[in-house]
């Protein structure tokens, strides 16, 4: 049983080298990035028959002081081991870094290979580096590049907010998702002097959390607004900074040909996975679905499961949260209920409808991919709006399609397999309006019969009607809290934000005229 202190808490549970649990504290209805919470580590002791073998404790750093917690945040060789007392009985007590669980998340989740050497980049808030790794998952080299890649990144969105104060402030946490949708709208090409100094200096602070806003007043970004050319043109020349500084790294200091494992909340920018993908260095690449401090608990699992000789990866599925709740059953006078089905969903889709889609335990990481999530047809850019306005997002930010494997190469014009939501690719159909970004890319999830049967089955339905197996898809959730994972959460989001249509499972919830809404 590992646990991930720090933002980003949860826990995973791992035996015989598979994965049982990943418990994210943000999930059901808690905020975005919580720590770990009371409520996880009980959810985590209902599930568990027996005591654990190890209990792992991923390193952190103490807020203020920066003390050690654990083996603390930094370096790939802090790895302690000991025996303690836990609830009465004696276990082993494990702790590494910080960075080692970013490293062992991707070495440990990433498909069997027989390479000699494989190349971990862990990129995020703090760590920018290169590890290159043996068949027995030992670093045998490391070449550091930037630190605090993230934190860079999300500063800029802050430096632009005029909302954001001069001193003492976190980068916001949401800044970088936002940043990847605002680049998209320039080129980096068009930057001129005064951006390329600003983003320069960006690049070079030695701190940039707490955020060095003040030192920065006199830049052309500063309270540029986050929507101002400057601060578009900026978000893009530094995307492709930060990239250019890793990519040159990479061919300059590893050796071609190994495959790519990447770990880090940078793997979230789906415009720099495609890069590497397109840098032509690596054999593959490979980007977990938990990539971001997300799934350290896991690799803090992994980690403890290689100290003790086991270096071959686990047995996971990206759906390892918990079972939807079903707290309460929606008030009859409000909701119609019926079996679902998916020709008559399909058809409320196609007319406008907004899905509101449950289906068994939560995604791992942060990105709804059918379980959890609004679903929406996608051809119509007011969908995407009104998508939007349910989600209290900004209009700027695009909505994410879910496609079926064999439509792919029709939608897009690459149609490589994403089932964790993590490229871009480039939109081929002009139909697909609501899910075309401005610069013609979109972040799609592919899905097959055998990965996610009952969102395969509705997107079958979906394309018999309409001709593409393709759907807005969006993560089920409340403005900066984590899924949705109960039936009376859930009812009242649909009452507030104006959704009529609830799928649990394999039952159809119709908001019915007097509850507000629109017979189905």
């Amino acid at each position: 049983m590992a646990i991930k202190p720090g933002h980003d808490g949860s826990i995973a549970v791992v035996e015989d080298g598979r994965l049982l649990w990943c418990l994210e504290s943000e999930k059901d209805t808690f905020p975005r990035y919580a720590p770990l919470t009371p409520t996880t580590l009980l959810e985590a002791a209902q599930r568990l028959d027996r005591m654990p073998d190890v209990v792992a404790l991923g390193g952190w750093a103490k807020p203020r002081t920066g003390g050690a917690i654990g083996a603390g945040y930094s370096g790939v060789s802090a790895v302690r081991s000991s025996r303690i007392r836990f609830f009465g009985s004696e276990v082993e007590y494990f702790t590494s870094s910080h960075e080692r669980s970013h490293l062992m998340t991707a070495v440990g989740m990433a498909p069997p290979g027989d390479e000699e050497l494989s190349t971990v980049l862990v990129w995020e808030g703090v760590i920018g580096s290169f590890h290159l790794v043996d068949r027995d998952w030992r670093v045998v080299r490391t070449v550091p590049v930037l630190p605090h890649p993230g934190d860079r990144y999300a500063f800029l969105f802050s430096l632009a907010d005029p909302t954001f104060p001069d001193h003492g402030q976190t980068p916001r946490t949401d800044g970088s998702g936002k940043l990847m949708a605002l680049a998209a709208y320039a080129d980096a090409k068009d930057a001129d002097a005064d951006i390329e100094s600003a983003v320069d200096r960006i690049l070079a602070a030695p701190v940039v959390n707490p955020a060095p806003k003040a030192d920065f007043a006199d830049t052309v970004l500063y309270n540029a607004g986050v929507q101002s050319k400057a601060a578009k043109t900026a978000a893009a020349l530094l995307t492709k900074r930060i990239f250019d500084m890793f990519a040159e790294a990479a061919v300059r200091e590893l050796p071609a040909g190994t495959p790519l494992r990447i770990s880090g909340g940078c793997g979230l920018n789906c415009d720099w996975n495609a890069a590497w993908r397109d840098l032509g260095h690596f054999s593959s690449v490979f980007v977990p679905p938990c990539t971001s401090d997300s799934g350290s608990a896991i690799g803090t699992a992994i980690d403890a499961l290689a100290h003790h000789g086991r270096t071959t990866p686990i047995d996971w599925s990206v759906y390892a949260g918990l079972d939807f709740v079903v707290d309460t059953r929606p008030d009859p006078g409000r909701w119609h209920d019926r079996p679902r089905d998916d020709r008559a969903l399909a058809a409320a889709l196609a007319s406008g409808r907004i899905v509101a889609w449950v289906q068994g335990r939560w995604e791992v990481g942060p990105r709804a991919l059918g379980n959890r999530s609004l679903l929406a047809e996608p051809y119509s850019p007011a969908t995407r709006d009104r998508l939007n306005e349910i989600k209290r997002r900004e209009p700027y930010r695009p909505i994410a399609p879910c496609c079926r494997e064999e439509d792919l190469a029709e939608a897009f014009v690459e149609d490589f397999p994403d089932p964790y939501m993590l490229y871009f690719r480039r939109v081929r159909s002009p139909r697909l309006a609501a899910v075309t970004h401005v610069d013609g890319s979109a972040r799609a999830q592919s899905v097959t019969a055998a990965g996610n049967p009952p969102l395969h089955g509705l997107l079958s339905a979906f394309a018999d009607r309409t001709g593409l197996g393709v759907l807005c898809n969006t993560s089920l959730n409340h403005l900066r809290r984590g899924f949705i994972n109960r039936m009376s959460d859930l009812a009242a989001y649909c009452e507030e934000r104006g959704i009529d249509d609830m799928v649990v499972g394999d039952r159809w919830y119709t908001r019915t005229a007097s509850g507000g809404g629109h017979a189905g």
